[in-house]
Order: C-alpha cells, then structure tokens, then sequence
C-alpha cells in the first residue's frame, strides 16, 4: 500500500484532497448587500465549455455555458487545413463534408446559451470556405452574393439541439 495515507479514518479524506486536480471555487465574502457570492465566481473550463455565472434575461441565477475557445481556435485550423486540402473537389463534395462537420459541432456545443459561439463557429467555417473556393482560379466568380447561396444550400443553420438540465431531469425522473 505504497503512497496511501498512515493517518486515522477521520483524516483519510486529506489523501484524496492533497491527490485531487479539483480546484475548489474561491471561498468569497459576502458582500453586504446580501447578494449570491455565486455571482462573482470565475469562469472555469471544462467538457469543452467555459461555464460561467450568469443571469437569465428574466434575472434568474444559471450556469452559462459557453464554448472554449481554445477548442474552437484548434478546430477552425483544422477545418481549414482540410478545407485547403479538398478545394480541388467539387462544391457538393466539400458542401456535404462541410455539413457533417457544422452538425457534429452542433450535435456537441449547441446548448441553451451558446448560439453565438456556434453561429461564429459556422460564420468562420464559411469564410475559410470562400477563400478556398476563391483560391482555385485567378479569375473568380465566388463573390458573396454567390457564397451565400452555396452556404445557404449546404450548410445547415445552426439552432439549439439540446434542452436545458432541468427539462432533460424531469424527463427521466419524472414525479
């Protein structure tokens, strides 16, 4: 039993403390206005979002998830290495290799709150699109006016594929 703790029961949680990655919330005052400490917590990352404290538009208390952007900034490089890679093909190819991508990004990120980082996310994928389209001639006919409707005809819109917690708890314990 090398490395386990020689301390009494009581104590046999301060092994587990002292080995955990888990970084608690920071312990804040209570302001006097005795309003949630909850609300001046960081944001902190993890499963690919960076849940931050918020309010809703009606002032109620949630956790927002929002989409790391690191993740995002390494998954647009590769999207666009790929796209480099497949100017070549024709737009239907790439058009439904594209839609594959935007629908595995949004069957992942597209949560309650994150609309605007999965709408930028397809916005960046349109843009490295048309400059790769742009790429395969000097003499170009993809304008935006163009882009536009190839985007419209291959790339889904982005909406919210997942349901808040509360909804997707109540659906598998149900009182």
């Amino acid at each position: 039993m090398t490395g386990q703790p020689t301390a009494p029961i009581k104590d046999g949680l301060a092994w587990i403390r002292q080995t955990s990655r888990c970084s608690p919330y920071p312990a804040w005052p209570r302001p006097a206005s005795g309003r949630s400490t909850l609300m001046r917590s960081r944001p902190r990352p993890g499963a690919g979002f960076t849940h931050i404290c918020a309010t809703s538009r009606r002032g109620r208390f949630w956790i927002r998830r929002k989409t790391d952007s690191k993740r995002v900034r390494a998954k647009l490089a590769e999207v666009k290495a790929e796209i480099r890679r497949r100017r070549c093909l024709p737009i239907p190819d790439q058009g439904r290799w594209l839609a594959a991508v935007i629908r595995g990004h949004q069957a992942y990120y597209a949560v309650p709150g994150n609309s605007d980082a999965v709408n930028a996310f397809r916005t960046q994928v349109i843009r490295h699109w048309r400059t790769a389209l742009r790429h395969r001639s000097q003499r170009t006919r993809i304008n935006w006016a163009r882009m536009n409707r190839i985007a419209t005809r291959w790339i889904p819109q982005t909406r919210t594929v997942h349901p808040f917690p509360q909804a997707r708890f109540a659906a598998t314990h149900p009182r």
